[in-house]
């Protein structure tokens, strides 16, 4: 890589340093009332806060058994799906739609409504070629703030589920939701709007502006609310892009800076949590050990892809193209990347979204190296826990801890016990749940997809990298990044169903285990350490919570990424 490469990154990680251990103290105290934690900014909050509950006859002060916070979860989600899907159908006789915009098919109604619902964002249609701003704004923005806050809620009912002793409770979905909402989202993203608009990302209600180009040619420059959906389409993790290009279009992320910020605010909060956890257990060595693990894979995902990316396409090399670094270029495999990025901010970008559940892009996967776009997958594929999106990255590496401190405990012959709870065939079942529903989605789905010949119609290319295009697609969709290798056309109707449900899957299949784990271990007492007690929060430790996932990841997915992305760089 490039000193520019380098520098870039070493920016990123102090940046991130220096912001998400101060963010995660502040969202433990957001979280943590019922355990004698005075909330930051109640004076102006709380009356906002009050309002909220008064008007939806929330008591504040009752919480929730498990059971009753994932159908709180789950009834809220309900509403959500059936009132954006009820928008988008409806689009066409709706006001603010300066385009004249139809309603949606029901397929890919059915597809987008699920996809914003479930925080992954998946877009199979043209952002401003068929999004009316209404439905922008009051559809799938609105469903950007909630699902981020709805999976953060469930990240603290677990984290109160390890910390109680002998409780009942986990929480209250509503409390929890309106407190993500109104103290973190909302915040963070007026800032971060603020700052995209002084790039250059647009912020306006126009319809397309008609413009005469250099060549003499006409050309219709869209418009639109893009600033404040991009913020939290960044800091909620969700992906889902104003203009069909994402972040590679200009008025999305104009310059290096705003391109910088967006990196940033892809991976501040899932960095930030795990430091609220440190905070909410009252160890705050704990909440170190978890940011290193997530750090750790992050980091080396993120080498992977920039050197990947930065080091070219041999077979354009051995033709006689420059791919150097020079004065006049930026050199490495530029194609499908913006030039005022480049190969190495691209990579690090593309590391980020699949290492969280963001899914954005600001450069075409379709077009990454082999072992770039494999890497990308294998990312998402690890349970997409380094750092994970917001709130559901921290509950996948908390699941994993509990797994390795289950295979710990069966090596030693001892017990196993996290954080002073008793790891019993309980746990672990739930544990065996939520690591096994993902998998069986993405290789179920897309095993029939491979002998499926009206399927195989939708690929835009033939052999490993026609396979790649759809693990990809499932990889994404079960894991609710909602990247994609854009050559698989995803309109069709199996891809719409099929796509769907691996979203609802890889949302309500997960986090209904972390809850039941959560009320699980609330209600146990936690047992005095001794010195047969394996600590969880030393380098030995994490490096093997690390092994783990490695090995659970490979003995799963190698084999199709074998035949896939692994069997196109050996063709190079």
């Amino acid at each position: 890589m490039s000193a520019t490469a380098w520098a870039q990154f070493a920016l990123l990680i102090a940046v991130l340093l220096a912001t998400a251990p101060l963010l995660g103290r502040y969202m433990a105290k957001v979280y943590g009332y019922g355990e004698g934690v005075r909330a930051p900014g109640d004076r102006f909050f709380l009356p906002v806060e009050k309002l909220v509950y008064r008007i939806c006859r929330i008591d504040p002060e009752k919480e929730q058994h498990w059971t009753r916070y994932a159908l709180s979860l789950l009834a809220f989600s309900a509403v959500g799906f059936l009132a954006l899907y009820a928008l988008l159908r409806a689009q066409g006789a709706l006001p603010l739609n300066p385009l004249g915009l139809p309603g949606l098919d029901p397929n890919v109604a059915f597809n987008v409504a699920v996809s914003f619902m479930t925080n992954t964002n998946w877009q199979a249609y043209g952002g401003e070629s068929t999004m009316s701003h209404l439905s922008q704004m009051s559809g799938l923005t609105v469903q950007n703030f909630v699902s981020a806050a709805a999976g953060m809620g469930v990240m603290a009912a677990l984290i109160r589920g390890l910390a109680r002793r002998g409780a009942r409770t986990v929480g209250n979905f509503w409390v929890d939701l309106t407190r993500g909402v109104l103290r973190v989202l909302l915040p963070l993203s007026l800032l971060v709007s603020f700052v995209l608009v002084s790039q250059g990302v647009i912020q306006n209600f126009n319809g397309h502006t008609p413009a005469a180009t250099l060549e003499g040619g006409a050309q219709a420059i869209p418009g639109g609310p893009a600033a404040s959906q991009v913020a939290i389409k960044q800091l909620g993790t969700n992906g889902g892009g104003f203009f069909d290009m994402n972040s590679a279009h200009p008025f999305e992320n104009a310059t290096v800076l705003s391109n910088f910020v967006q990196t940033w605010a892809i991976l501040v909060i899932p960095f930030a949590l795990a430091f609220a956890f440190g905070h909410m257990v009252r160890d705050r060595r704990q909440g170190w050990a978890v940011f290193g693990i997530m750090f750790t894979v992050w980091a080396a995902f993120s080498l992977i892809v920039m050197g990947a990316e930065g080091a070219g396409n041999p077979r354009l090399e051995a033709m006689g193209v420059d791919q150097s670094v020079t004065a006049e270029q930026s050199g490495g495999y530029m194609e499908g990347k913006e030039t005022r990025f480049g190969p190495a901010a691209s990579g690090l970008w593309a590391a980020s979204t699949t290492g969280t559940s963001n899914g954005s892009v600001n450069a075409m996967h379709d077009s990454l190296t082999p072992l770039g776009g494999g890497a990308t997958m294998l990312h998402m594929m690890f349970g997409e826990l380094s750092p994970g999106g917001v709130g559901v990255g921290l509950n996948g590496l908390l699941v994993m801890t509990v797994l390795t401190v289950f295979i710990a405990g069966l090596m030693i012959g001892r017990t196993p016990e996290y954080l002073g709870k008793k790891i019993t065939s309980t746990e672990i079942t739930l544990v065996m749940l939520y690591v096994l529903a993902m998998p069986v989605v993405l290789l179920g789905f897309a095993a029939a997809t491979a002998v499926n010949s009206a399927a195989l119609a939708s690929l835009g290319n033939q052999g490993p990298h026609g396979l790649s295009e759809i693990l990809y697609g499932y990889a994404s969709t079960a894991n609710n990044n909602g990247s994609a290798f854009a050559g698989l056309d995803s309109s069709t109707w199996w891809y719409t169903v099929t796509m769907g449900i691996a979203m609802l899957v890889g949302r309500f299949l997960l986090i209904i285990p972390v809850l039941a784990l959560a009320g699980s271990l609330a209600r146990k007492r936690p047992v005095p350490a001794t010195v047969g007690t394996l600590p969880t929060h030393t380098p030995l430790f994490a490096g093997l919570t690390v092994t783990v996932v490695v090995i659970v990841a490979g003995l799963t997915f190698l084999p199709a990424l074998s035949l896939g992305p692994l069997a196109e760089h050996f063709t190079l």
